[in-house]
């Protein structure tokens, strides 16, 4: 009978039960469709854990472009946790450097250049806001204005007058040009930023320390809880070590710049260097904006960084096409014959004559870009893309590698074809998004004519004064034209040529 009853006393709580239970789901799938969709780009299949980490390579920016063959220009990949838009056509690249450019011109916290470069209070890395804006202000006006570019001229002419002497002593022996080009470029950057040459390869390989770890993938970026795989591997161990080394040179430099100071009663306005003009910034506080120590040191970096490196591997992926290409190289060198009329030297205000030489550069950096993957962005809000949602946090990289060689944009775009550039406006100042050597935007690199004129002073004179061969009889086609990734691309192997005198 009790039983009977609690069966009789359930039925109408049960179906209570049922009616607040089918009401709960109502509201709730009345809710999830009138929320908007989510449309994501397309996405390659993930892994758990970590994501689409294992479909980079040892080659990043060709497994990307494969990827995007397969799934499209515009790609939504995960990276451990982190979501990753990756942009591989001119198309995707101005939506994302122009149409949404604020929206995309932050950077990602990344360990390694956290710890290289002072918590990532650099140009490069540091993420977007006042102090990023007070910062590239301060370069842009003061550091690598046309004016300043200029005023390095001699500093520019003397270092390759320098390198000519040494390689005309090697005529007729095999040269590493590599090396050459390094010491040329290292050389040029010290005496105008550090005010004298620092001579050696430590220093060279401290930098090439420096520049290796930055293209360093850390585990601990992607998945936070693995962070301790960085400490075992090594990898946080080389960057603090290489940090410390990097710190005691700048220590060095900055106290020898303050006691000359010291000493001599002003400098000319042409004769200062960069460390010069920033140690007067950070003193006489005119921009209303006040640069630490750190601060200093960290733009000294970037200008190593993104001067040395980048500037070597351009003119030594040039010299590689000229010498794989003898067409090309013999047309080189005919228009800056005719322009030197027989002087020992071109001068850099003969340059501007070459339309040909800045034809050659330009191809070499569209097929040799020097950072194929750009130095990541990240969206600080939820942003419409190309009919895609992308919400705020996500990581872009854009594929610069990929975007240079779009057949959709070049004609045989594999091919080095110089006089693709010769009646064309295009150029390298990003506001052409079919070719991207120095980024576009806000976040675009402030240094190009720096380093664009080294590249055109080197190669012109390097091709006026001789003539290149491979070793052992090897056929110019078959230069090896292999590449080490990196955050710059460099040749596998260096370049080792037989000189002649021209």
């Amino acid at each position: 009978m009790a039983i009977a009853s609690l069966h009789v006393f359930l039925l109408p709580s049960c179906s209570l039960i049922m009616i607040i239970l089918m009401i709960f789901i109502g509201f709730k799938w009345i809710s999830f469709r009138s929320k908007p969709r989510k449309t994501q780009p397309p996405s390659p299949p993930k892994l758990p854990i970590i994501g689409n980490l294992h479909q980079l390579g040892s080659n990043p920016h060709r497994s990307l472009h494969a990827l995007s063959q397969k799934h499209g220009p515009i790609m939504f990949l995960h990276f451990g946790s982190l979501p990753t838009l990756v942009a591989s056509s001119a198309e995707v690249a101005r939506e994302i450097m122009k149409t949404h450019d604020l929206s995309f011109s932050s950077r990602p916290s990344l360990t390694i250049p956290n710890i290289v470069l002072y918590g990532g209070n650099d140009i490069a890395f540091s993420p977007y806001g006042e102090y990023w804006r007070q910062l590239k202000s301060i370069v842009v006006l003061h550091l690598l204005s046309n004016s300043r570019v200029k005023s390095f001229r001699q500093v520019r002419e003397e270092e390759m007058a320098h390198m000519i002497s040494i390689l005309v002593e090697s005529c007729g022996s095999l040269v590493n040009l590599s090396e050459s080009i390094i010491s040329l470029t290292n050389n040029v950057i010290c005496r105008a930023a550090l005010g004298r040459t620092y001579r050696g390869s430590k220093f060279t390989e401290l930098l090439r320390k420096l520049m290796d770890l930055l293209g360093v993938i850390s585990v601990g970026n992607y998945i936070s809880w693995l962070s301790w795989v960085d400490r075992l591997i090594g990898v946080e161990g080389k960057a603090k070590k290489t940090a410390k080394e990097f710190d005691e040179f700048l220590k060095g430099v900055l106290e020898e710049h303050i006691n000359k100071e010291k000493m001599v009663d002003g400098k000319s306005d042409e004769s200062k260097d960069l460390v010069d003009i920033l140690l007067e910034i950070q003193r006489e506080k005119t921009t209303g904006f006040t640069l630490q120590r750190d601060n200093l040191k960290a733009v000294i970096l970037d200008v190593f960084g993104g001067g040395v490196d980048t500037t070597s591997t351009t003119i030594e992926w040039a010299i590689s096409e000229l010498v794989k290409h003898p067409r090309v190289m013999k047309k080189l060198q005919q228009e800056v014959t005719e322009i030197a009329q027989g002087r020992s030297m071109i001068p850099e205000e003969d340059l501007e004559k070459m339309e040909y030489l800045k034809a050659v550069i330009k191809e070499t950096l569209r097929l040799h870009v020097p950072v194929p993957l750009l130095v990541p962005r990240e969206s600080t809000q939820d942003v419409k893309l190309m009919g895609y949602d992308i919400p705020a946090g996500t990581q872009v990289i854009i594929n610069a590698w990929a975007i240079g060689r779009d057949s959709t944009s070049w004609e045989e775009a594999i091919e080095f074809r110089p006089e693709r550039f010769l009646k064309n406006s295009i150029d390298y100042k990003g506001f052409h998004y079919e070719w991207l050597p120095f980024g576009a935007g806000r976040r675009g690199c402030p240094g190009i004519q720096f380093g664009v004129v080294i590249v055109e002073l080197a190669l012109a004179n390097i091709v006026y004064k001789f003539d290149l061969a491979l070793p052992n009889g090897a056929k110019n086609e078959d230069l090896d034209m292999s590449e080490t990734y990196g955050i710059v691309l460099h040749r596998k192997s260096s370049l080792l040529v037989n000189l002649h005198a021209r």
